[in-house]
């Protein structure tokens, strides 16, 4: 009955990309619980202590049914007060709301100028638009403008939406965004930012690295609550007419189960964390100046001056067999193989995290280095 389904699995294996589930193995070098608040006592009493004044754990229907809790307006409320923004829409997940935006923002007619490395999510909620696609190069502002010019003498009429990441989750670095909103700002293009992997590490208390452009009306970001703030849920910041749009015709958003009133108190008490813990944003750039010095020195390969650093070994059965040497020595680093990453860039992602000491970083680095060494492309 499931012979094309078991074919399809087997090829996969054949390549070396057939994906399983695997608990977590030692130290974490692996997970985007970047400030190693998820299991923080300082979370875990605040999500006690909204257990005990009655908040509810489920929602027990979609927002615009009777899901809509207190605390979802509640963090709605000081998340855009915490980043600038007009207003903010709490969703269940950074995948849900980036493929409401693309799905249900952009028009037919206008025109999506993505970066090739974007979130899969993004590439599921564009193929959903009514609008026209096309990716740009990584990073390079000249290769969207061209685009966007090319479109433009074709005869398109319609809003440019330019697409980005502030820190990409598999690279590790981070977008030009002060020339990206020049673009937008030039073109009369809406400029939407994937904050993900930069909120509660970069900018003033942990707003981002666009925290600037907040609040701007040609600006959408996402900030998602399940990494380096440690619960869950995503939050789009936009322009109130955009967010009441979204309310309106996000599919994602109308159709889904509210998020956990108890998880939209943890993220209140999450942002409130970040903002009041600038040692551990402080702890957290000691850990990836060490991390990287150490990876140059021993292992030539250049930092990326963030949480995220590819080892790119090109061969997927290379990456897998690396990460799997790694786990068995007590270090949780994950190979990622394609189509998560390009063809022939399959890597080991090490994630940086307070969950891991300064001698946990030293020692990851020399097993590294043993590793490449015994495992030779």
């Amino acid at each position: 009955m499931h012979e094309d389904h078991e074919r399809s699995l087997k090829a996969l294996a054949a390549r070396g990309r057939l994906r399983a589930l695997s608990p977590r193995r030692g130290i974490d070098f692996s997970s985007n619980d970047y400030l190693g608040l998820g299991s923080s006592p300082e979370l875990a009493g605040a999500i006690a202590d909204s257990l005990a004044r009655g908040v509810p754990v489920g929602a027990g229907g979609s927002r615009l049914l009777r899901g809509n809790d207190p605390e979802h307006e509640a963090l709605e409320e000081d998340a855009a007060q915490f980043f600038g923004a007009e207003t903010a829409l709490y969703m269940g997940g950074g995948f849900a709301a980036n493929t409401a935006i693309f799905a249900t923002l952009p028009q037919r007619g206008d025109l999506i100028v993505y970066d090739d490395l974007i979130h899969a999510s993004a590439h599921d909620g564009m193929r959903m638009s009514k609008a026209e696609t096309v990716s740009a190069a990584h990073n390079d502002v000249g290769a969207f403008r061209d685009r966007i010019a090319a479109w433009r003498a074709g005869g398109g009429t319609g809003r440019v939406w330019i697409a980005i990441e502030s820190l990409y989750s598999m690279e590790g670095d981070t977008a030009p965004i002060a020339d990206f909103d020049v673009l937008a700002r030039e073109m009369d293009a809406m400029l939407v930012i994937d904050e993900a992997h930069a909120t509660g590490i970069f900018g003033p208390e942990g707003r981002g690295l666009a925290h600037t452009l907040e609040g701007q009306p040609h600006v959408v970001s996402l900030h998602t609550c399940g990494k380096a703030l440690g619960v869950m849920g995503a939050l789009v910041l936009a322009p109130k007419t955009l967010r009441d749009f979204l309310v309106n015709r996000a599919r994602p958003f109308i159709y889904a189960t509210a998020p956990s009133p108890l998880m939209a108190a943890g993220v209140r008490a999450a942002l409130r964390l970040a903002a009041d813990a600038p040692e551990r944003r402080a702890l957290l750039m000691e850990r990836i100046a060490l991390f990287g010095q150490a990876l140059q020195g021993q292992c030539e390969i250049a930092a990326t001056g963030t949480q995220i650093q590819p080892v790119i070994v090109k061969s997927d059965a290379r990456a897998v067999a690396i990460a799997g040497v790694l786990q068995d020595r007590g270090f949780d680093v994950r190979a990622v193989r394609p189509p998560t990453v390009p063809e022939g860039t399959a890597r080991l992602r090490v994630s940086l995290t307070l969950n891991a000491s300064v001698d946990d970083t030293y020692q990851l680095v020399e097993a590294i280095s043993q590793e490449l060494k015994r495992h030779p492309a």
